[in-house]
């Protein structure tokens, strides 16, 4: 049952960190919600910050999903300390996000950002 929990949360991990990353390739690529508010400048720099996000949103689903053996690769790694590294790093963003100026930042990435860093410490605390 324990197994089965680690698991399930993993999987929470995984599919939040990898919907977040599509639409950070999607911005990268100047697709979705396009602001027309904000400086050029400033949307190009957040743009080009939006591929390296992306690639580190989705080292983070397969690092939980590796530690909790939803996925194998065969070979032992030493997920702890990434897991331990994220959790604090999603506890940290959920508070971010909590307290941005941005209103469409505090009602839909607070809660994404919340439910992925109580999944992280489930994992954490049960595995």
């Amino acid at each position: 049952m324990k197994e089965l929990l680690i698991q399930i949360a993993a999987i929470i991990v995984a599919a939040i960190s990898g919907g977040i990353a599509l639409f950070q390739f999607l911005l990268f690529f100047g697709l979705p919600l396009a602001v027309e508010n904000i400086k050029e400048c400033y949307l190009k720099k957040m743009r080009i910050m939006s591929w390296p996000s992306a690639l580190l949103l989705l080292f983070f689903g397969l690092i939980f999903l590796i530690h909790s053996k939803v996925l194998s690769v065969g070979i032992h790694l030493p997920t702890k300390i990434f897991v331990i590294m994220i959790t604090i790093f999603m506890g940290l963003n959920t508070l971010g996000n909590l307290v941005s100026k941005s209103n469409k930042e505090r009602l839909v990435m607070t809660p994404l950002a919340g439910i992925t860093f109580l999944s992280c410490l489930l994992v954490l605390i049960f595995s």
